[in-house]
């Protein structure tokens, strides 16, 4: 018993506690990243992948180097997903039109099939977000809970009635409203531009139909108060109010003072 309680005390069996602890630690780590990885999107054809791979070369390897690898001129595209390329592509942003603290969106170059062959090629050259589920567009999630989860997570930039706003440094938030379904789940799965990326571990494919369902409800709606003023809330509201109240005033003075003279 003493010589078995010496081994225990013995400081190397601190060391290797300590090692099993942080294995044990990485492993876990590893196992629940590994569950939450995006996997290799198998759902493009030969085909398809062989026809991005012509089109990427001609229009988008000046940016992006041979390869997608990355250039100065732009980063590399290996497992950004065919979500992050059918988003930017399908929304005009790339390729870009210029330089500039973020891409703009203006009229798409490709057509849909050729947005969906370049996404096939960049999809084969490594695991990412592939195009979401067409169940998760249907805009039939619950619109109460995809404005608890917007308020939270979106609303500091994209402002509380989706209306977006202003970054730092030339950048901004745009404007939510008639982005379809598939562009906003994209823009969740990918993070474009100045956008985190909200995964599935951040928010569920199920919370992502919530949103989208919540945005679109308050697209329907549209203003039941009357005029938005910019949905900026009560700083508009006031500043209206005050110089529309100041402009009554001093037209009501003039109107006194010539009936007086």
């Amino acid at each position: 018993m003493k010589a078995l309680s010496q081994k225990r005390r013995h400081p190397l069996a601190v060391i290797a506690l300590l090692v099993m602890g942080l294995l044990l630690t990485g492993g876990m780590y590893a196992m629940f990243s590994t569950a939450n990885q995006a996997k290799a999107d198998t759902s493009f054809s030969a085909t398809d992948v062989s026809e991005g791979q012509k089109l990427f070369v001609a229009n988008c390897a000046t940016c992006h180097g041979m390869g997608a690898s990355g250039t100065a001129a732009g980063p590399s595209l290996i497992g950004v997903g065919a979500a992050a390329v059918d988003f930017q592509v399908g929304t005009g942003r790339m390729p870009m039109q210029m330089n500039g603290p973020q891409a703009y969106k203006k009229p798409v170059q490709f057509s849909e099939e050729q947005t969906k062959q370049l996404a096939a090629y960049v999809a084969s050259l490594g695991p990412g977000p592939a195009l979401p589920d067409e169940a998760m567009l249907d805009g039939k999630g619950d619109a109460t809970h995809g404005g608890e989860l917007f308020r939270v997570n979106c609303a500091m930039c994209h402002n509380a009635a989706a209306a977006g706003g202003a970054l730092t440094r030339g950048k901004f938030a745009p404007s939510l409203a008639g982005v379809t379904e598939k562009h906003v789940y994209e823009a969740m799965a990918t993070g474009p531009q100045n956008m985190p990326v909200f995964s599935d571990a951040n928010i569920s494919p199920e919370g992502k139909r919530d949103i989208i369902t919540f945005l679109k409800t308050i697209e329907t709606q549209g203003s039941p108060g009357g005029a938005d003023l910019g949905s900026l809330g009560p700083v508009s509201e006031g500043l209206f109010v005050w110089v529309a109240g100041l402009g009554v005033i001093i037209a009501f003075t003039i109107w006194l003072t010539s009936r007086t003279s």
